[in-house]
């Protein structure tokens, strides 16, 4: 009797845990608000990679998440990779860009259905303007951008992690500048045709310390494109060292967007 009365305890406990962990999945898979999908945009010397741990808090929170992987081969180039990652979510998404990303979303934004746009420490370029321009202008505190001879451009391995990501785990600042992704002459020059900010709501992250794009340059684009904004006292990688605060505003945009607001 004792040994039946421990299984049919044993079993209840087991269906219990089988029901409570049921029901968290079905919390955690709950729709969110507003837009569902999420498109995330790398930027320069880097890969989707980076968007770990922001694409795991969006899907914690229902969100569907797609890191696009354009190549920095050509701005063509990584214009056919991130519309092609829209199109794919078959729906309204949020379009996220971080640094040369944001000039990637600045035109694939227009895709109809990007509803929103969020700018993470990047460049939200206007019509006429390069990467490379708009850095002339107002320059950024890092000289350690080199260009090779095969018309790609890197960051010096050796000043990578102060100049690019310097409140990362030094492990993974280290990484990042041995399997950085060079961008490409074309990419970093082609000039913007059409805005997509200029008719799409946009939201944008300073990152205060960065020195890669030059804070003021960051406040005066999210400004002139009437982003809603938010300031994180992060180096040029904020979503890397900021994901809670990166996740909390595209979730803002989602919502906000999905409202019509």
């Amino acid at each position: 009797m004792k040994q039946r009365f421990g299984s049919a305890a044993l079993t209840g406990a087991v269906i219990a845990a089988a029901l409570f962990v049921a029901s968290i999945q079905a919390v955690v898979a709950a729709p969110p608000p507003g837009i569902k999908n999420v498109v995330l945009v790398h930027g320069a010397f880097a890969d989707g990679s980076g968007w770990d741990a922001v694409a795991k808090l969006l899907e914690h929170d229902g969100y569907t998440v797609s890191v696009a992987q354009p190549p920095e081969t050509s701005y063509a180039d990584d214009q056919k990779y991130t519309k092609a990652a829209i199109d794919a979510m078959g729906g309204p998404v949020v379009l996220v860009g971080h640094s040369y990303g944001g000039s990637i979303i600045t035109e694939a934004g227009n895709n109809p259905n990007v509803a929103a746009l969020v700018y993470i420490a990047a460049f939200a370029l206007d019509e006429g303007e390069s990467c490379a321009s708009i850095e002339q202008a107002v320059p950024q505190a890092s000289k350690a951008f080199k260009p090779d001879s095969n018309g790609n451009w890197w960051i010096d391995q050796a000043q990578f992690a102060a100049d690019f990501a310097a409140d990362v785990p030094p492990g993974v600042s280290q990484f990042m500048a041995i399997s950085q992704v060079p961008i490409s002459t074309d990419a970093f020059t082609h000039k913007v045709t059409n805005p997509a900010w200029k008719t799409k709501p946009s939201w944008y992250m300073v990152a205060t310390a960065d020195r890669s794009i030059n804070p003021i340059q960051e406040r005066m684009m999210a400004k002139r494109a009437r982003a809603k904004t938010v300031e994180v006292n992060a180096s040029h990688v904020a979503y890397m060292s900021h994901p809670k605060e990166s996740a909390k505003l595209i979730e803002q945009a989602a919502i906000s967007a999905g409202a019509g607001k």
